[in-house]
Order: C-alpha cells, then sequence, then structure tokens
C-alpha cells in the first residue's frame, strides 16, 4: 500500500469535505485529488495537521470497499 505522512506544502489543492460531516466541527476528513495521488487530512487541523497521500489505485480499492 502506498501511504504516507506528508511534509510538503499541499494549500494549493483544492479540499472536498466529506457529505456526512455536520456543522458542529467534529470528527471530519477532507480530502483533495491530484493527478498522482488523494491526500487526506483532519478538517480542524487544516493549516498545520498532518497530510496523507495515498495512491489512486490504493484510493479507489478503499472507497470500493466502503461504498458497500
Amino acid at each position: 500500500m502506498s501511504v504516507e505522512q506528508m511534509a510538503e506544502h499541499v494549500d494549493g489543492l483544492h479540499w472536498f469535505r466529506s457529505s456526512y460531516s455536520g456543522s458542529d466541527g467534529g470528527n471530519c476528513v477532507e480530502v483533495a485529488a491530484a493527478l498522482d495521488a488523494v491526500y487526506v487530512r483532519d478538517s480542524k487541523a487544516m493549516g498545520g495537521g498532518p497530510v496523507l497521500r495515498v495512491g489512486r489505485d490504493e484510493w479507489t480499492a478503499f472507497v470500493a470497499l466502503t461504498a458497500g
């Protein structure tokens, strides 16, 4: 599996919050798609928290497993 924590600047990405996220600021994740990977971060730590880089093939497999 190709997953790594990113230390590089990823602010230029367009982030999306899960449609299951509530408005109360609970446990939410945001994702951003790039050509080679999908990036995941905690929505509460947008400016300085860790960002995970997941390969596109691995992300596709994850989504397929969780959609069922």
